[in-house]
This record gives C-alpha cells, structure tokens and sequence, in this order.
C-alpha cells in the first residue's frame, strides 16, 4: 500500500522500518488478507491498523508477485506450509497534507520521501514498484 502526501511540486511517499522483531527493513504498508476479505478492504483494514490513516484505496494496476523462497525462515514462517509464491495487490491511498502516521509495534520509524529517495531505501522490489506506478 502506497501511501501518498499530494503536494503542488512532488508529492511524498510514505516508508516505515519494520520493527527488529519483524527482521527491521524499510517497506510500505503492507499485511495479509484475511479468509473471505476481498484485497481492498485488506488494504483499507491495513492501512487504518498500522498507520491511524482512514482513506479511500485505489487499485495500481496489475498484481504483482514474488518467490518466497527467497525470504529468510521468519518470514516463510508467517504463511501456510507449502506457500511459494505471494501475490501482491498495490493500492494507493492519499493522505491529507499535514497528517502524520500513528505507527502500530510492527514499525518503529516512518519517513517522508520523494518518490527517488522512497524507491531507494525501500528493501523489496515489489513495493519500490507500486511507489513507481503511484508517481507517474
């Protein structure tokens, strides 16, 4: 979930650091979908649970998704024995300008950054994509 500050010259993307607990990368707003959800009230649940921010979700186009195999075993370890591949839906959620995340304890920072610097220091592929597709 990209998580976006609209601004007149560049709008600001939002990066929060995983706690130490949940391996301290920096991400998007991200989480699972629950049995019988459909993935954008996944993302709005998401969105309001880690961050405090109640907005409207957009959809970024295509799915994307990736091999798990390639995670570290506490990360395999959150999905279902047998999982190998995880589809990711990127929405994209403006938030209002002045408005600050309330973080949830799976993060222990947030940042502010323009799309080039947000895709930088974002840990994982699919997210520095779904910033790319939420800038254009």
């Amino acid at each position: 979930m990209v998580v976006r500050r609209p601004a007149e010259v560049a709008a600001e993307y939002l990066v929060v650091l995983r706690s130490p607990e949940k391996l301290g990368y920096w991400h998007l707003v991200a989480g699972g979908v629950d049995w019988g959800e459909e993935p954008v009230a996944a993302a709005g649940r998401e969105l309001l649970e880690e961050t405090g921010l109640e907005a409207p979700v957009v959809p970024l186009g295509a799915t994307l998704d990736y091999d798990l195999s390639g995670d570290p075993e506490p990360v395999r370890e959150r999905f279902p024995a047998g999982t190998e591949r995880i589809i990711v839906w990127p929405f994209v959620a403006d938030a209002p300008q002045g408005w600050e995340p309330t973080l949830d304890d799976e993060h222990v920072e947030s940042r502010w950054l323009d799309a080039e610097q947000a895709i930088a220091l974002l840990f994982y592929p699919e997210p520095r994509e779904a910033v790319r597709r939420a800038a254009v």
